[in-house]
């Protein structure tokens, strides 16, 4: 399955700038669900001397808490990320497969603690450690670092725009880096009922890990 560059967030405080960390607080206690269109530029660290190359790809996201979000991948190629709150799901359309994780384990210190799991600042804070960082594009920029070495994630800065989320820029552990910019961001919308039910197409091969 195509690796996808997708990762999220978390916590502590630097008192030289106060705007990123308050509109991070402020987008937890407030959306409870949103949706948006994103899209995404996949730069991977330069190799033997060669230029760094950028895959970009686009499409919708929704998240309702707790714990549910889906990405849908529709360009260059249709892939949907989905997770239900117990389980994490996706599916790469071209190859007919279906990955599926226990969400609880799959999630970990990601990206998707911001977005859809965790409930405050404190559950944050368990596993990352939160700078709020200079003004930068008119944003308001919190820099999460996890505590944990061994992961895949380096860092995520999270830029807001007031209080809603506008850019995630993520670093791997490998030096790739995966720049989300969100757009049209609409909070607390009402979600369809079903809206992160993901059942595998008929004729998928189903993968568990």
């Amino acid at each position: 399955m195509r690796k996808i560059a997708f990762f999220f967030i978390a916590a502590c405080a630097f008192p030289a700038w106060a705007d990123g960390l308050k509109s991070l607080e402020n987008f937890m206690k407030t959306a409870q669900s949103g949706r948006a269109a994103f899209t995404q530029a996949v730069t991977a660290p330069p190799k033997d001397g060669q230029a760094a190359r950028t895959k970009q790809s686009s499409g919708h996201f929704e998240f309702q808490r707790p714990g549910r979000f889906k990405f849908v991948y529709e360009k260059p190629f249709a892939q949907t990320i989905v997770a239900d709150g117990k389980t994490l799901w996706l599916y790469d359309a071209d190859l007919n497969q279906v990955t599926q994780r226990a969400q609880d384990k799959a999630l970990g210190s990601t990206p998707a603690a911001l977005l859809a799991s965790a409930p405050d600042l404190a559950a944050l804070r368990a596993d990352f450690t939160l700078e709020s960082a200079p003004e930068d594009g008119g944003l308001q920029w919190v820099l999460a670092t996890p505590k944990a070495r061994e992961g895949q994630l380096k860092s995520v800065r999270v830029g807001f725009d007031g209080e809603a989320l506008a850019v995630l820029d993520i670093v791997d552990s490998f030096g790739q880096r995966s720049l989300i910019r969100f757009t049209g961001m609409q909070l607390n919308p009402a979600l369809p009922a079903g809206a992160f039910t993901f059942k595998p197409p008929a004729g998928a091969d189903v993968l568990q890990q």
